[in-house]
């Protein structure tokens, strides 16, 4: 029994009970591991509940079952060990005995005599997917939302037996896809097929019954009658792979997430060691990485994602909300028409999309039509669902149709007078109560809307492209925006499963502003004559998800040169308009080509003769973040630095080890010698002082 203790711990229950299944001579026994709430607040492992398994586990061998298995409540297997105690730990030997405690009892069903089970029934994540490769056995349910070993992405590692299991049973490619690559590509997870086509679970089995069919299966391989095979992990490839793969991080992280080199280690370790050894090393990595700056950033960006992000500061009273039963959109381009499927798939009403001919209606339909027809062909939507979409999908020359529309948003050319004009059209044809939502990337909603008679129901619906993919919906308050278009606004962001964040009206908002005085920084260092090779990899000790000047070509030169020039009409002193960059949006070439930078763009710059080191470009972009941020929240831009965090990694894809943006700022030493005080207070995103 181990005495460390968790004070704040919602202690997951081992519970046991004893079942009979048909064909077997004496009964299973069944360990169910339940916290005591529903779906929506996850088993996970402390202290406490590794002594309730423990204990369980003890009480089964006893009874001397059939089989031991384990499974979860409804939805959820186990999303792990609680992190949230984690900070709690006073010193490195806490740290070590944590790590030792969940190593001892999961081994006792990998080292049992009894045949052992896991019948991964939900989401199963970190420790809870570590429970599992424990147990001789394991079936999946179809219905398992979210399957992953997500340590690196906090700037931890599977510490509790994953780097050592999951090689050696599904072999080092597959496993450092998993362990690795996933958590650094926005944390991917496994679908219930992928991980079953690894080889991580044995057998796949339908939702509706899965407990039923996990009995018989087992009891079917206790038995004999089911034979289970597994491929031969091949180990001549282990020292390739992780080469390959150390390689890799290098080139995209520069050594800026210490908890993805020392998962590389710890697979390394899992080729030759035995299993004490290997696990032995997984506690020390552990102890090691608890103490680290990047882990507390990473646990402080996890909070914000999955709390904060669910409870937008700001909001209104959601009771305020309209209903919306169609809505319409003004434009058919690519960003209309990837706002009118997930309108369609996600609020499952008449959507109905705009332009100023129809041959541009038909394409706007035509992309729509082709995604819903590209997701049945890959199996991620069924027909039935696929044919109620097409019916819900629909275009016109005609803004008449928007006559009983609730929720109208444009996504037509970013300028002010056009979007007036836009708006003037269609007060005249909307209902009062309709809301109007611009998907403006920079400019004031405020001036959008002051000639309206019903300036209160415009409101800024920011998205980010590819819209499918990031979660982040900036949502704008104008000055005359009323509480019941804001709801309904929030309402909807909800519905759509976006994160919402309330920001002012400010020029360029939260995200397009930062990225702009960020890149804005980096690209004056180009005019004053740095290298575009040194000024593109000046931040790559940040480990950010791309350099600026791929960021640069995936936004747009010209979009960028545009937005900088919004910024530069209200901020002169601090954004400045590059001729440079001028000359590469109407060159219309990419910057980069294949990973290189473009020797022809580089051939259109006209630079001075004052170049810097890397070492002085990243510090003045840094610089500039920190200014800006401070600039932001004194202006009441958003509630707190906690929301620019929120956008920045949900909005922008800044990882978790940065915790956004400020903690790297305060634990760099940047906030203060700019703005004169930290944005966070210690122990927030960063150890005690």
């Amino acid at each position: 029994m181990s005495a460390l203790a968790a004070p704040n711990e919602v202690v997951t229950r081992a519970l046991l009970r004893q079942v009979n299944v048909p064909g077997l001579d004496r009964p299973a026994a069944l360990i169910t591991l339940d916290n005591g709430f529903d779906h929506t607040k996850p088993n996970s492992f402390g202290p406490g509940g590794l002594n309730s398994l423990d204990e369980a586990i003890t009480a089964a061998l006893a009874a001397d079952p059939a089989f031991i298995a384990v499974t979860g409540k409804p939805y959820i297997f186990c999303v792990g060990a609680d992190i949230t105690s984690l900070p709690q730990l006073a010193d490195r030997e806490q740290a070590l005995e944590i790590g030792r405690l969940g190593h001892r009892v999961f081994a006792r069903l990998k080292d049992s005599e009894i045949p052992t089970f896991a019948f991964v029934n939900g989401a199963a994540m970190g420790g809870g997917l570590e429970l599992a490769l424990h147990c001789h056995y394991r079936t999946l349910s179809g219905g398992a939302a979210a399957l992953a070993l997500p340590e690196v992405s906090l700037g931890l590692v599977p510490g509790w037996g994953g780097t050592q299991l999951l090689p050696n049973l599904i072999g080092i490619p597959a496993a450092t896809q998993v362990i690795i690559q996933n958590p650094l590509m926005q944390n991917k997870m496994l679908k219930p097929k992928q991980a079953a086509e690894m080889g991580i679970a044995d057998v796949l089995l339908e939702p509706a019954d899965f407990l039923e069919r996990s009995l018989e299966w087992a009891a079917g391989v206790v038995r004999g009658e089911v034979t289970v095979t597994r491929p031969e992990v091949d180990k001549d490839m282990w020292a390739g792979v992780l080469y390959f793969a150390r390689q890799t991080l290098d080139q995209r992280l520069h050594g800026a997430v210490p908890a993805a080199y020392k998962a590389l280690d710890l697979l390394e370790t899992a080729k030759d060691a035995d299993f004490a050894a290997g696990t032995a090393a997984e506690d020390e990595a552990l102890a090691d990485l608890v103490f680290s700056e990047e882990l507390r950033s990473g646990l402080y960006a996890f909070d914000l994602v999955q709390r904060r992000a669910k409870r937008p500061a700001g909001a209104p009273d959601k009771g305020l909300a309209r209903p919306v039963t169609k809505v319409g959109i003004v434009g058919a381009g690519l960003m209309a028409s990837q706002l009118a499927l997930l309108f369609a798939r996600r609020l499952q009403v008449p959507v109905v999309m705009t332009d100023l001919d129809q041959a541009r209606v038909d394409k706007g339909v035509g992309y729509v039509h082709a995604q819903i027809e590209k997701a049945v062909s890959k199996g991620r939507m069924d027909k039935g669902t696929a044919a109620k979409l097409y019916g819900l999908v629909s275009g016109s020359v005609d803004k008449g149709v928007f006559a009983d529309a609730d929720f109208v948003i444009e996504a037509v050319f970013e300028d002010l007078a056009v979007k007036k004009q836009v708006w003037a059209e269609l007060e005249k044809i909307v209902k009062p109560e309709a809301v109007l939502a611009t998907n403006t990337s920079s400019l004031s909603i405020t001036a959008m809307a002051e000639e309206l008679e019903h300036p209160e129901r415009v409101v800024g619906f920011h998205f980010f492209n590819p819209v499918a993919v990031l979660p982040l919906l900036e949502i704008v308050r104008g000055e005359r925006t009323d509480d019941a278009t804001l709801a309904t606004a929030f309402a909807v962001g909800k519905q759509l499963k976006k994160s919402s964040v309330l920001v002012k009206d400010a020029p360029a908002f939260v995200v397009n502003r930062l990225l702009t005085r960020f890149l804005g920084t980096v690209f004056a260092a180009v005019d004053q004559g740095t290298p575009l090779e040194v000024a593109d990899r000046a931040l790559d000790p940040l480990g950010l998800p791309m350099r600026p000047l791929a960021l640069l070509q995936l936004v747009g030169p010209a979009v960028a040169y545009h937005v900088g020039g919004t910024l530069h009409a209200a901020f002169p002193d601090r954004f400045g308009v590059s001729e440079n960059l001028k000359r590469i949006a109407e060159s219309g070439q990419p910057i980069v080509v294949d990973d290189q930078i473009n020797a022809e763009v580089a051939k259109l710059l006209v630079v001075g003769d004052q170049p810097l080191t890397e070492e002085q470009v990243r510090q003045n972009a840094l610089d500039a973040l920190a200014q800006e941020i401070r600039l932001m929240l004194d202006e009441g831009v958003v509630a707190e630095a906690q929301d620019i965090d929120l956008c920045m990694i949900l909005g922008a894809g800044w990882p978790f080890h940065l915790g956004g943006v400020t903690p790297y700022l305060d634990r760099t030493g940047t906030s203060e010698r700019v703005t004169g005080k930290r944005f966070l207070p210690h122990g927030v995103a960063s150890l005690p002082a």
